[in-house]
């Protein structure tokens, strides 16, 4: 995609520009010059100033091409350098934090799993940024460039300023302006992004969605959300891009949410619900193979997979409440496939069908005939989803021009 002549708009032209060629370079390389002017659409001229420029900055390097036959000389390609070129990539769940130091091909340099206690004297902003400096001071050795941080986490985010308007299970956060409070502790652009959404970007990026231009992806975890891809991009991406399935109400009189409102999709889908559900029916029940053992996911789902009848109805169940909401969602966006997330998954014989019956039965039949229901490549584990953020950053050049600009 190459950015129109605007006047008063040739810094956003570049930036769009310089963005186009470093996705092509990092998806196709080594790519000569030549075949960057074709795909890209830009004038070889153009395309020499935007190699030049990001060659100076060792963003791309330059790689002989040998073809079979050829005894000319090697053809000159290009390639992203991405080694020296560190982000931090953190996550925020449940009573813990997930932080690693990654360069900008995604890969690992160090990571630490630490506890993050919901109740704590010290709020939570403090805590974090605390940490972000003891983690900085042990790895310090390994700190190449630092470029930018990433942040997924669960709740209510302006990711646009960088506020968490709040979350759930750590109660005391309130309007807590984390992006700005790092960025200016930091001095680099911090990234925030629901890890829902920001998980949807990484499987449209990497992993089960690559190339697919509509998808919709549903997570059943301890929160339950959507994350929707529309002609190829992230749907609300500039501002608070979860589709918050998780608190479409199913139940008027049913348990109260985080967010206020009762009987909420999560509070029948999430996975402690699920186990509530399955331990009050185990009382029911007293032939189920769910008795005698510590009840989990992996057991409910072992269970269901050997038939029992219990875990079986609770899985699928589970299935025809987040299908209903899917239907409608379907007839809204027509995408070409829909990914789940889930622990549930180690049951998906039985969770994707009871999905996809409840949407085919709700839906226009145009729009969910041929619907694929499938498990996302990736789990909600560590700080993987960051480097989606990041990535996007550099694909549409917006951190890309900082870096050129040093």
């Amino acid at each position: 995609m190459v950015a129109e002549s605007q006047p008063g708009h040739i810094d956003q032209i570049k930036q769009t520009n310089a963005g186009v060629v470093y996705r092509l370079i990092d998806q196709l390389g080594p790519v000569s010059r030549i075949d960057l002017s074709r795909l890209a659409q830009l004038a070889p001229a153009s395309i020499t100033k935007i190699v030049r420029e990001m060659l100076e900055a060792h963003l791309v390097q330059e790689l002989e091409i040998k073809e079979g036959g050829s005894r000319g000389r090697p053809a000159v390609g290009l390639i992203v350098e991405t080694e020296a070129w560190h982000y931090l990539s953190l996550r925020i769940s449940r009573g813990e934090i997930f932080i690693a130091l990654r360069d900008l091909s995604g890969k690992e340099v160090v990571k630490e799993c630490l506890a993050l206690p919901l109740y704590a004297e010290t709020p939570l902003l403090e805590r974090i940024i605390v940490m972000v400096d003891e983690f900085f001071t042990r790895h310090q050795q390994k700190l190449e460039r630092l470029t930018s941080m990433a942040i997924t986490l669960p709740g209510i985010i302006d990711t646009v300023n960088g506020i968490v308007h709040s979350m759930p299970f750590y109660e005391d956060v309130k309007e807590m302006p984390l992006g700005r409070a790092l960025a200016q502790h930091t001095g680099v652009p911090v990234y925030i992004q629901h890890d829902i959404s920001a998980w949807t970007m990484a499987e449209a990026l990497f992993g089960a969605s690559r190339g697919a231009r509509d998808v919709i992806q549903v997570v059943i975890d301890h929160n339950v959300g959507s994350g929707v891809i529309t002609d190829g991009r992230l749907l609300h991406a500039g501002s608070s891009s979860l589709v918050e399935i998780g608190h479409t109400q199913v139940d008027p009189y049913g348990k109260r949410c985080y967010c206020g409102n009762h009987g909420c999709l999560e509070t029948i889908a999430s996975v402690e619900s699920i186990l509530e559900l399955a331990q009050r029916r185990l009382g029911q029940s007293m032939t189920s193979t769910l008795h005698g053992q510590p009840l989990t996911v992996d057991s409910l789902c072992r269970a269901a997979l050997q038939g029992d009848l219990l875990a079986r109805d609770v899985i699928s169940g589970v299935g025809a409440h987040v299908g209903r909401i899917l239907a409608i969602m379907v007839n809204l966006f027509n995408p070409q496939k829909i990914l789940i997330g889930s622990p549930l998954n180690g049951a998906e014989e039985i969770l994707f069908p009871a999905v996809a019956d409840s949407i085919r039965q709700q839906a226009l039949p145009a729009y969910s005939r041929h619907i694929t229901v499938e498990r996302t490549q990736f789990s909600n584990e560590g700080t993987m989803a960051g480097a989606a953020l990041v990535k996007d950053a550099m694909y549409s050049g917006s951190l890309l021009i900082r870096l050129l600009q040093g």
